[in-house]
């Protein structure tokens, strides 16, 4: 078993080498012309879709206008999300203060 696209490259083309994969230029997962594909990598593939993790690698700030510099963001190490560290800094913060408020009231 092989997918359509695969075959009609590797038919009419070359062999697909190791560790690539096809990328559909023409965006239309069906298509089978290999005037419409390109043998790329998997990382390149991904970064010329249509998915989730392109659409946040373009984001240069976060939500709350902060840049995603080397200084100011840390990459998570289990899912390699990228977190802002100045909102990180202001969002500790915020508990800190409701535990205070909340002996205050304890003791009152």
């Amino acid at each position: 078993m092989v997918l359509a696209h695969r075959y009609a490259w590797e038919l009419l083309r070359e062999p697909i080498p190791a560790g690539l994969v096809i990328d559909h230029l023409c965006r239309n997962r069906r298509c089978v012309n290999p005037g419409h594909l390109e043998v790329v990598t998997l990382a390149e593939n991904t970064r010329r879709g249509f998915g989730i993790s392109t659409f946040n690698a373009l984001k240069t700030h976060c939500p709350q206008g902060h840049p995603y510099s080397v200084e100011n963001t840390y990459i998570h190490p289990r899912n390699s999300a990228r977190i802002c560290r100045a909102c990180a800094r202001e969002r500790d913060r915020k508990p800190h203060r409701l535990m205070k408020n909340r002996r205050r009231k304890a003791t009152a």
